[in-house]
């Protein structure tokens, strides 16, 4: 199977990406806790459903994501929603400050200080991968005061 890596990062980055999560499990039957909850009429829903999860034990889906952010908020409102439980433990990697709109303390500040936690998560998830087909990346690369989507 040629699996995608989904890396989400950032306030917009992260509320996208929970978005796209949601559908994704609708599209292929999954509930919130990760079980397959289809009704089995529709072999499409797990012909390609390691695309982007990994099976896990006792039948659950997990998403194949790494989420990032600067600051705990939005990783405890991704936590806290309706399919926080669903993600790794593991794959949320944040920060404690934020970079308050600035694209220089989140640069060379607080951002350098998380990169090696990101890339070794993005590298573990990689090296589960029996075909890695690519990267999804949902990143907001503007100014991140700019999105409220919800």
């Amino acid at each position: 199977m040629r699996e995608i890596l989904h890396v989400q990062g950032g306030q917009c980055g992260n509320q996208i990406g929970s978005k796209f999560w949601e559908v994704i499990c609708d599209e292929h039957g999954v509930d919130p806790t990760g079980r397959y909850k289809g009704d089995g009429s529709s072999e499409t829903q797990l012909e390609r459903i390691n695309v982007y999860f990994n099976e896990a034990s006792g039948g659950r889906y997990v998403p194949r994501a790494v989420l990032m952010d600067l600051e705990p908020g939005t990783m405890d409102a991704i936590r806290t929603g309706p399919y926080g439980q669903i993600f790794r433990p593991d794959n949320f990697v944040f920060g404690q400050s934020g970079a308050g709109n600035n694209w220089a303390k989140g640069h060379y500040t607080e951002g350098a200080e998380l990169i090696d936690s990101v890339l070794d998560v993005v590298r573990k998830e990689a090296e589960n991968c029996d075909c890695l087909q690519g990267y999804q990346l949902v990143i907001y690369l503007a100014m991140e005061k700019d999105c409220k989507y919800n």
